[in-house]
Formats: structure tokens, C-alpha cells, sequence
């Protein structure tokens, strides 16, 4: 049932110029982005040449390119979530939904899966721009491929906040600006403690780009999973519980 209603949800995204908005402008954003790391790489071949460890195209283009779509899902995603219960309540489509025999987790389910197909969408249209070079250069696909399924985690995790925070309001731009500040302060987590100079491994481990940055670089490690799973795990389920606490209170 809650692929029935991720389907239905899919239905009920593309139907709204949202949607087709938040893949045109950072797609747009992010050709323009590539095309300059592009020509900034085909400046550099000619000393890159005589070099035997020199950066190839997937370090100096493919690389900087995933790292911009990480950036951009930080702002993508709490826009893309903050309809999604918020939008119900404000709607009053709410009660229809909670009496349509679905459990609440089932329900909060669905629209998680909707909203990580479509970022898969957007990361595969964002990466096939580096792939394309391929038919010319030689790319490392592993490193790649590993990039893609640290973004699909890792928008998979701010896609789950979003939720959380959508199920908390019965407003979405309330809901989009909660998400997004919660994704800054994990994005910047160890920020403060890096200034001073202090290192805490509790807050380094809190913080997104720890667990991120491997995955750029190729490296798949089942902490890193972990990590964006229980992050997603924990925002489903205070989802669930607030969604659950609409449905008592009626």
C-alpha cells in the first residue's frame, strides 16, 4: 500500500509547477557550474600532461560537479518536503488521507519514497552531465557511482527531516524553514569546533559532511550508511508519532 500511495504521490508532484521548477533551475545551475569546471580542466591539461600522479577528469570535473548537487540539496529538498503533510493539513485533505485505512507509517512512508525517487531523478540527470565525458576521457565509473549512492543517502536523510518537519505544522513554509536550518546546523555541526581548534569526535560524527565526503572519494563504508539510515530512521518515526497524534486528537 505504500507503494500505492508513492505513486500517487509521484502523480501529485508532477502535477505542480514545484516540482518541475525544482529540477529545471538546479539543473540549470548545475550545467552552468560544469561547463565552467570544464573549461577551467581543459586550461589546465596542458600541465596536467607532464605530470604522473596528475588529477584526472573525474577528480578536477565530476567531483566538484557532486559536490554542488550536495549543496543544492541542502535548499532543494526541505522545498520539495514542506507539502508534503503540512500541505495536506493546510489543505484540509489531512482527515481524508488518516481515514483512507493506511497506518500512519505507512503513510509517512509513501511520501519518503516519492520524494527519494525524485531525487534519484535529479541526481542521475545531474551526474549524466560528467558521464557524457566519457565517449573522449577515461572516468573512474566505481568513483562515480559510489558519488551517486552517497547523494541518494544523503538526500535521502534531509528528504526524511523535511517530513519530520512537515508533520510538525500545519504550514509549509514554516515547515521548509525548519528543515532547512536543521540541515545547515548538521551541515555545520563541527564547524565551530574546527575554528577553535578543538576536536570532538561526537560532533564530527554528527556532522553531514563527515559521513559524505567518503563516499566522493569512492569509498562506500557501512558507518557512513548507517549513519544516514538512522538519521532518516529517527525522522520517520517522529513523522509517524506526530501523524499518529493527528489522528487521536482528530
Amino acid at each position: 500500500m505504500s507503494l500505492v500511495l508513492a505513486r500517487h504521490e509521484w502523480r501529485r508532484m508532477f502535477a505542480r509547477p514545484l516540482a518541475w521548477t525544482l529540477l529545471a533551475v538546479p539543473l540549470a545551475l548545475l550545467g552552468y557550474f560544469f561547463l565552467l569546471t570544464l573549461d577551467a580542466f581543459l586550461r589546465l591539461m596542458p600541465k596536467l600532461a607532464g605530470m604522473s600522479d596528475a588529477p584526472g577528469v573525474t577528480d578536477l570535473v565530476a567531483l566538484p560537479l557532486a559536490r554542488a548537487v550536495a549543496s543544492l540539496l541542502l535548499l532543494i529538498v526541505p522545498l520539495l518536503g514542506m507539502r508534503a503533510l503540512a500541505g495536506e493539513a493546510q489543505s484540509a485533505t489531512l482527515p481524508l488521507l488518516l481515514t483512507s485505512g493506511l497506518s500512519d507509517a505507512r503513510i509517512v512512508l509513501g511520501k519518503q519514497l516519492a520524494a527519494m525517487a525524485f531525487l534519484a531523478v535529479l541526481i542521475a540527470l545531474a551526474l549524466s552531465m560528467p558521464l557524457s565525458l566519457g565517449v573522449g576521457t577515461t572516468l573512474d565509473l566505481g568513483r562515480l557511482a559510489a558519488a551517486a549512492f552517497g547523494l541518494w543517502l544523503f538526500g535521502a536523510a534531509l528528504s526524511a527531516i523535511a517530513l519530520a518537519a512537515s508533520a510538525h505544522t500545519d504550514h509549509p513554509t514554516v515547515a521548509a524553514t525548519v528543515a532547512l536550518a536543521i540541515n545547515l546546523l548538521l551541515w555545520m555541526a563541527d564547524a565551530g569546533a574546527r575554528y577553535e581548534g578543538v576536536s570532538s569526535a561526537f560532533i564530527n560524527y554528527l556532522a553531514l559532511p563527515t559521513h559524505l565526503e567518503p563516499f566522493l572519494h569512492g569509498l562506500v563504508s557501512s558507518v557512513d550508511v548507517i549513519y544516514f539510515s538512522l538519521l532518516a530512521a529517527v525522522a520517520l518515526i517522529l513523522a509517524t508519532r506526530r501523524l499518529g497524534a493527528r489522528r487521536i486528537r482528530g
